[in-house]
């Protein structure tokens, strides 16, 4: 908690301050910081940006196998039904030791601190309609993550094992 008071104080003097908390959303360090008690004024004041991230596997490139996304799929990833784009599955081969994936990228989400959402620190808005907020500027961990399954780097399975709270 003292930590979090000298990390404040120090960007409220002009410093540029870096810090790394677990939690699951970037929007949810904010809770965070709350919780550890560092006032909402104060927090408002000093805070200028939030990234958020995770590793996903990568798909072997030698091996990953096309398919078409059944109706689930194609409405989480936002495909049209009748849009022939294929997504890619695990297979296995020697190169990535029969696994199906080899290497991990990260997925992001980095919100900057606008007005809007100063406002809702400072008020100590819920969570949700911050995240809400959060929304209209950044596309969230997900929508990264998304973006890379279209891409055929990894699979809805792993951005969902990697995003799930819990």
């Amino acid at each position: 908690i003292e930590t979090a008071d000298i990390a404040v104080q120090a960007s409220l003097t002009g410093h540029l301050v870096l810090s790394t908390l677990h939690t699951n959303t970037a929007i949810g360090a904010i809770t965070r910081m709350y919780d550890m008690g560092v006032e909402p004024f104060l927090l408002s004041s000093s805070l200028v940006g939030l990234v958020a991230q995770r590793l996903v596997r990568v798909l072997c490139p030698d091996c990953k196998e096309p398919y078409l996304p059944d109706a689930k799929e194609r409405k989480l990833l936002g495909i049209e039904e009748h849009d022939p784009h294929s997504m890619f599955r695990p297979v296995g081969c020697p190169k990535c030791n029969n696994l199906g994936y080899r290497g991990r990228r990260g997925i992001y989400e980095v919100v900057s601190i606008d007005g809007d959402l100063r406002r809702m620190i400072h008020d100590q808005s819920s969570e949700e309609d911050m995240v809400r907020q959060a929304r209209k500027t950044s596309r969230g961990i997900m929508g990264d993550g998304i973006s890379k399954v279209l891409a055929g780097l990894t699979t809805v399975e792993e951005i969902l094992r990697v995003t799930q709270e819990g």
